[in-house]
């Protein structure tokens, strides 16, 4: 699996933390990591939690990634930016109960957690923790076992709610504000990354015309 961070402004000092956590759990599970950033608070690309959905609903719609990691200060704004995506179901995940219930229940394709409330000692341990439950097991397995067929004809449902109710991605990236989308993908690695990966023909033209 391609996994993506994507850190945003208020929180890219962080960014070498969580890329440890993230790659020291992932990488011995045979998943990729690729770290769009930002990298440090300095970065001439500054990412807000607003760029961090539209980055993430770019990578998952067009195969670049195939779940994102991503987050703010409290975790809800990049939350919420992500969802506003097509075909992105992003979670809240604070602690190791949130990623395992996540992932067995919702199996969505992208986490946004808090960097900044609640971000203290040993905070690396949790991050480590929570990727673990994340990543080791089969998502979508349900939790209680019982009720598994019922949770995967909900997030059926679900799907195809989203389906009704957002445009395609393509059509996202022709009318959100051009000047916006820019910002998104203006990352240090953005460009060797994402065309190296991307398999939707679609988004990579209208990016490549950017």
């Amino acid at each position: 699996m391609k996994i993506a961070l994507i850190s945003e402004n208020s929180q890219a000092a962080k960014n070498g933390i969580i890329h440890e956590a993230l790659t020291s759990v992932a990488e011995p599970l045979g998943h990729q990591v690729f770290n769009y950033g930002m990298y440090t608070a300095e970065d001439t690309a500054q990412l807000t939690y607003v760029m961090n959905g539209l980055l993430t609903g770019i990578l998952l719609n067009s195969g670049a990634a195939d779940f994102v990691v991503t987050g703010c200060g409290t975790g809800t704004g990049s939350m919420l930016a992500c969802n506003a995506m097509p075909g992105v179901f992003c979670g809240l995940v604070i602690d190791p109960t949130d990623a395992f219930l996540f992932s067995q229940i919702n199996a969505g394709n992208a986490v946004s957690m808090p960097y900044a409330k609640g971000f203290g000692w040993a905070a690396e341990l949790n991050l480590q923790d929570c990727y673990r439950k994340l990543f080791e097991g089969e998502p979508g397995a349900g939790y209680p076992k019982e009720r598994a067929q019922i949770m995967a004809t909900n997030r059926g449902i679900l799907g195809d709610l989203k389906k009704a109710t957002c445009h395609d991605m393509p059509t996202v990236l022709r009318t959100v504000d051009q000047d916006l989308l820019r910002a998104a993908v203006a990352g240090e690695r953005f460009q060797e990354y994402f065309f190296a990966n991307a398999d939707d023909g679609e988004i990579v033209d209208i990016l490549r015309a950017l």
